[in-house]
């Protein structure tokens, strides 16, 4: 989402860098750039003028310039005022009596039906008994919806249907969660087009009825200003204690990541990074600032594929052997690229790691999951043995790997003299000589 923001930064920051000594003119010219850089990324202009005024008061001083590195003085000023702007990490309050009411409100088509699910899913693998409900009764779509989303994760759904009232299912549900020992109970409330006093009256009843610990906007973080004049009434109208950004992974610009919390005062709790129902990552300021000037974001990616890849403490070490002793064959490929695809696009895990984010930026989605595919589908098409020992693959066999895949023998030439070259790098690795990577694999 922030790759336009990203890479202007960086630019900034490249230009004062190469000044070496820095004046208070090098200074404010360069600010002058990042204040450009995030009005454009949509940014409200309270909290630029803020922002920029903070790191302004700090980076001018005698201690910054008089420094070795008077840049990365800056960048370091920059990096902690914009953890400071996005606000402290956000956590769910789940005590209190039982069951613990979660209140999900927003606009129709900011994701919170699934956003539901995903948060339903979450707090399950983290011990919960959850219950999801379906309170919007206006959509016939989002009941069916939700049903199915509850039916995917394996988590129950209470629904009535689209003819009683919202805040009476609301009750009953909540009353069920006590009778059968759920929660928390996760209320996915009726969606506008638009806020009108018809729906704050029915959300704010539900409120009143259910008294939730929790009252979560879902905001569609690639609206932009129109996030934060939502999140704006809503706090006026409900007292919402916390907001979750979805499509964050979009390529809007971002700046209602960076503004919503200063401009509402209401904490960010988490960030939807995906369509698919485990894309939920609670927000982290330091490494959300982190991902935006480019430096990457490591434990995010390693937490991620801790969740996403089946741990096995002996195939690891298999798997470390092989790439010691530069023994990797095309089933250990396979292996390796199908845990990679549960972890998510690939443009997103390079934006975690530090300096990628412009290679990162020049990959689209669909060229790395259709060059996945490919891949996969060849690999498939080999037998044990060729997986196994590529260098037998002949002439007729890459015909008939390339028939069977529904790919062309060039296909097949192109992976096979792809992955001699990963081997390749994997041998100078091993031997501490080289640096390579997967990359090439994806259209590099």
């Amino acid at each position: 989402m922030f790759e336009s923001l990203t890479t202007k930064l960086q630019n900034v920051f490249d230009r004062l860098g190469r000044r070496g000594k820095l004046t208070e003119a090098d200074v404010d010219a360069a600010l002058r750039e990042v204040r450009l850089a995030l009005l454009e990324a949509d940014v409200h202009y309270t909290v630029v003028k803020d922002f920029i005024a903070r790191v302004r008061a700090r980076a001018v001083g005698a201690e910054v310039m008089r420094s070795l590195s008077p840049a990365q003085q800056v960048v370091k000023i920059v990096h902690e005022e914009l953890i400071a702007t996005l606000g402290e990490p956000g956590t769910l309050n789940l005590n209190g009596p039982q069951p613990v009411v979660i209140m999900l409100v927003g606009l129709q088509g900011s994701g919170k039906t699934t956003m539901a699910a995903k948060l339903a899913l979450r707090l399950r693998k983290g011990g919960a008994r959850p219950l999801l409900v379906a309170a919007d009764t206006y959509r016939p779509a989002a009941v069916e919806q939700l049903q199915i989303l509850g039916r995917q994760i394996d988590i129950p759904v209470h629904a009535e249907g689209v003819e009683p009232d919202p805040p009476d299912i609301c009750t009953r549900a909540v009353a069920l969660a006590k009778e059968r020992g759920y929660s928390p109970v996760i209320l996915d409330t009726a969606g506008r087009l638009h806020i009108d006093d018809e729906m704050m009256n029915e959300v704010a009843a539900i409120k009143a009825r259910t008294k939730p610990a929790e009252v979560l906007l879902v905001a569609d973080a690639m609206t932009g200003q129109d996030a934060v004049r939502v999140a704006t009434e809503f706090h006026q109208r409900l007292g919402l204690t916390g907001l979750i950004l979805t499509k964050i992974d979009g390529d809007a610009r971002g700046g209602a990541a960076i503004s919503i919390r200063s401009v509402t005062g209401v904490p960010i709790k988490f960030l939807g990074t995906g369509e698919k129902v485990d894309a939920i990552e609670p927000f982290q300021p330091d490494r959300l600032a982190g991902r935006i000037l480019g430096m990457g974001d490591i434990l995010s990616l390693i937490e991620r594929a801790q969740e996403a890849v089946e741990f096995d403490e002996e195939q690891a070490r298999r798997f470390e052997k092989k790439l010691r002793e530069a023994s990797f064959d095309l089933e250990d490929f396979l292996t390796q690229l199908r845990q990679v695809k549960k972890m998510g696009p690939l443009s997103q895990l390079l934006e975690m790691i530090p300096g990628m984010n412009r290679l990162a930026a020049e990959i689209t989605p669909e060229m790395t999951d259709g060059r996945m595919r490919q891949i996969e589908a060849i690999i498939s098409s080999m037998t044990p043995a060729e997986r196994r020992h590529p260098e037998i693959i002949n002439a007729s066999r890459k015909r008939r790997i390339a028939r069977g895949s529904g790919t062309s023998v060039q296909d097949v030439n192109m992976l096979l003299h792809e992955f001699r070259q990963m081997q390749r790098m994997m041998k100078q690795l091993s031997s501490g000589r080289g640096r390579g990577g997967l990359l090439g694999l994806f259209g590099r």
